[in-house]
C-alpha cells in the first residue's frame, strides 16, 4: 500500500481479485458433484502486515481504508465464497481486521521487541471460531453438519492446552470447551478477570487459557490493533 499511497485501491483491488479468481478456477476441484462444502474457511480476517511502516494507521483507519477503496471487491469475494459453502449465512469475510508486525524496522536497527499483533494469532484461532459458532447457531445460520464441523478444531486446541485425560475425549471436550467458550464470550472484562483468577486458583487450565485469550483480544481492541465483528 505504501507503493500505492493515495491510490491504495489499485493494490487492494488486485489483491482481492486474485483471491476471487483463484477460488473460481478451483471451484470444480473443490466441489464434489457440485455440492456446497461443509468444511471450508468461514472467517476471513483482513490483516495489515508490516504495520510498523504505517504507524499512524490504526485498525480503524485500516478498516475504513479498505471499505472506502475496495468495498465492492470485498463484496464480490464474499459472493464467490458463499457460492462454495453450505450455510452461506455463516460467513465472516472482511468483517475482522488486525495489524501485524514482527518488529520495528529503522535504517540502522531492528527492534524485535516492538512487535504488533503477533501474540494474537493463537487467541484469534482459538476464540473466534467458538464465538462465531455460538452467534451463528443462535441465529440458526448453520445446518447440523456445519455446526459439527465448526467444532472439529476442538481437539487441536485441547491438545495445545495440555495433556487432558478424558474417557471420551472428543465428545467431552466438545461439550466442555463449548460451554466455557459460550460463558466467556458473554462475559464483561471485570468478569473475565475474576473468572481467570478463579480458574488459576482451581488449576482449571482450560478455563484459565480461554479467559486469558479473551482478555488478550479485548486488550488488543482497546489498543486499536484488533477489530472484530459484533455480528
Amino acid at each position: 500500500m505504501l507503493d500505492n499511497a493515495g491510490e491504495e485501491e489499485r493494490y487492494l483491488k488486485s489483491l482481492l481479485s486474485s483471491f476471487r479468481t483463484g477460488l473460481l478456477r478451483l471451484e470444480d476441484q473443490l466441489l464434489e458433484d457440485g455440492k456446497p462444502l461443509v468444511r471450508f474457511p468461514r472467517i476471513w480476517v483482513l490483516a495489515l502486515s508490516k504495520a510498523d511502516l504505517l504507524p499512524d494507521l490504526d485498525v480503524f483507519g485500516f478498516r475504513d481504508l479498505v471499505i472506502r477503496k475496495a468495498a465492492a471487491d470485498l463484496g464480490e469475494l464474499r459472493k464467490v465464497i458463499e457460492g462454495l459453502v453450505d450455510s452461506p449465512e455463516a460467513l465472516a469475510v472482511g468483517e475482522d481486521f488486525v495489524r501485524f508486525s514482527s518488529a520495528k524496522f529503522e535504517p540502522d536497527r531492528i527492534e524485535v521487541t516492538e512487535r504488533i499483533g503477533l501474540d494474537l494469532v493463537l487467541p484469534l484461532a482459538a476464540m473466534l471460531p467458538f464465538e462465531r459458532h455460538i452467534r451463528w447457531a443462535g441465529k440458526k445460520h448453520v445446518a447440523g453438519k456445519v455446526a459439527e464441523e465448526l467444532l472439529e478444531g476442538v481437539g487441536a486446541v485441547a491438545s495445545w492446552l495440555g495433556k487432558l485425560k478424558y474417557k471420551n475425549p472428543k465428545a467431552q471436550l466438545l461439550a466442555l470447551i463449548g460451554r466455557k467458550a459460550s460463558s466467556i464470550a458473554d462475559a464483561a472484562s471485570d468478569q473475565l478477570e475474576k473468572m481467570n483468577a478463579e480458574a488459576l486458583a482451581k488449576k482449571d487450565y482450560m478455563a484459565a487459557v480461554l479467559t486469558r485469550f479473551r482478555l488478550d483480544l479485548e486488550d488488543a481492541e482497546a489498543k486499536k490493533v484488533l477489530l472484530t465483528s459484533k455480528k
